[in-house]
């Protein structure tokens, strides 16, 4: 450093001057590029944590798949499926039987709903206006969500009563229904029809007998007599 600053030919105060402004820009250099890293370490620290939790958390999961599959298979041979025209009616038997156990007041009821898009079940969906205690609400919503056909609960607005001595309020109930498999599409196979003509073959028209003649036998000029037809002529 001396020596660098020797070649330079300055003197001690134009020294001192120039090690102050390089010290100053390797602070700078250092406040902008290398004091606001030192907390990645921390930070790689918490992502590889939050990641390996996450990990537990997934592995957890994939350990549960046989008993939800076990689960699924108990909830699909609970029952027979309900035919499509008797599920409204057995849907608005379930909520009023479930409401007069649980000794809640059905004071009003919208249209259903009927939601067909899911490929595997029946949607149907019903609004309620009811009045009942806290305690008896409380059992009717319980008793819907442990009912068949995958009963739940999709809106629920509740108020006080004017005597503010029960609860009125509305209640959306959703209810899904297994869609019958249809039998499998035949397929028309397209054969092929034999025909059959009757009637006689169309006339094939005879051929013309061909009559040849023999070849004459040669006759010997010299003695007029006729010579076979296999043996050569005299001479």
């Amino acid at each position: 450093m001396r020596k660098s600053l020797g070649q330079l030919n300055l003197r001690p105060g134009e020294r001192r001057l120039v090690i102050g402004v390089g010290l100053l820009v390797f602070l700078v250099l250092n406040m902008f590029l290398v004091w606001p890293h030192f907390s990645d370490w921390q930070d790689v620290r918490q992502e590889l944590h939050d990641a390996r939790l996450k990990l537990r958390r997934y592995e957890a999961a994939i350990a549960e798949t046989p008993k939800w599959e076990a689960r699924i298979r108990v909830l699909e041979s609970a029952q027979e499926p309900i035919p499509e025209e008797d599920q409204g009616t057995e849907f608005l038997s379930a909520i009023q039987r479930q409401a007069s156990l649980s000794g809640v007041t059905i004071t009003g009821s919208s249209r259903m709903t009927t939601r067909t898009n899911n490929p595997f079940f029946i949607e149907r969906s019903q609004t309620i206006s009811v009045l009942a205690e806290e305690r008896a609400l409380l059992d009717f919503l319980y008793r819907i969500g442990s009912a068949g056909s995958m009963t739940r609960i999709r809106g629920l607005s509740l108020r006080p009563d004017p005597p503010r001595n029960r609860l009125v309020g509305n209640i959306t109930l959703v209810a899904s229904y297994q869609k019958k498999s249809g039998p499998a599409p035949t397929h028309a196979t397209n054969q092929p029809v034999a025909t059959v003509q009757t009637g006689a073959p169309p006339a094939v028209p005879a051929r013309a007998a061909r009559t040849a003649s023999p070849p004459a036998s040669p006759r010997n000029p010299g003695t007029g007599v006729v010579a076979p037809a296999n043996q050569p002529p005299n001479r």
